[in-house]
């Protein structure tokens, strides 16, 4: 084989894998991240702060994590950012080809709702295919025994697979160790066993969009 035409297989060769690895991404990227807002959510879109450099290193130091199956339990008021934080760690994973679901318990319930037990334990044992679990605004919720008893199986289930699991919430750490009930105090309980509490502090990101909005529309529709 002439040198000419072995550099250009080689050149195939890498073009193939490039394009294997960018479709096992985005195949990854659509079973991961279920509100499309959420793709827009990375770090190149960041503006730095502490939780935002905690979370870098965390993506960055992965294999570490892993290993000792490190979880978060991102917490604090409305607004601060945790679920952008965990949004920018899911990107960041899935990009570099990591399984990640970033999901809430509200969706989870309703895709359970037609389900027979059977069919439900299949499907949150599925859920340990991902290296890592984000659970979205834990305590928003529905609050009935059934819901109660399917939340609790799902952290156990992760907690049974040893693989880390991130969680999002607007309780507080009081609030979490106090629970309301039995119920909530088990699935508490556990969490905190999987997750190490990280406290997100910051102005309502929500509420600074919303001013930026505002001024958009007097500037533009009213000319002011």
């Amino acid at each position: 084989m002439s040198e000419c035409v072995q550099m250009e297989l080689e050149r195939l060769m890498r073009e193939l894998a490039e394009m294997n690895r960018r479709n096992r991404i985005r195949s990854l990227k659509a079973s991961g991240i279920q509100e499309p807002a959420l793709a827009n959510w990375t770090f190149a879109s960041a503006e730095d702060s502490p939780s935002i450099q905690m979370a870098k290193r965390y993506v960055d130091r992965w294999t570490e994590v892993k290993e000792n199956n490190l979880g978060l339990l991102l917490w604090g008021d409305v607004g601060t950012g945790k679920s952008f934080t965990a949004a920018c760690i899911a990107n960041a994973l899935l990009e570099a080809g990591v399984p990640v679901l970033m999901t809430n318990f509200s969706k989870i319930l309703n895709k359970m709702g037609g389900m027979y037990s059977e069919q439900r334990y299949r499907y949150i044992a599925s859920l340990a295919d991902y290296e890592l679990l984000i659970i979205d605004d834990l305590g928003i919720e529905r609050s009935t025994d059934y819901a109660m008893e399917q939340v609790y199986a799902v952290v156990d289930e992760r907690y049974k697979s040893n693989k880390p699991l991130i969680v999002t919430t607007n309780l507080t750490i009081s609030q979490i160790r106090n629970a309301e009930d039995v119920a909530h105090a088990r699935i508490y309980s556990r969490v905190l066993e999987l997750c190490t509490p990280v406290q997100v502090r910051g102005t309502d990101r929500r509420t600074a969009i919303g001013r930026d909005k505002q001024a958009m529309v007097k500037e533009l529709l009213f000319g002011l």
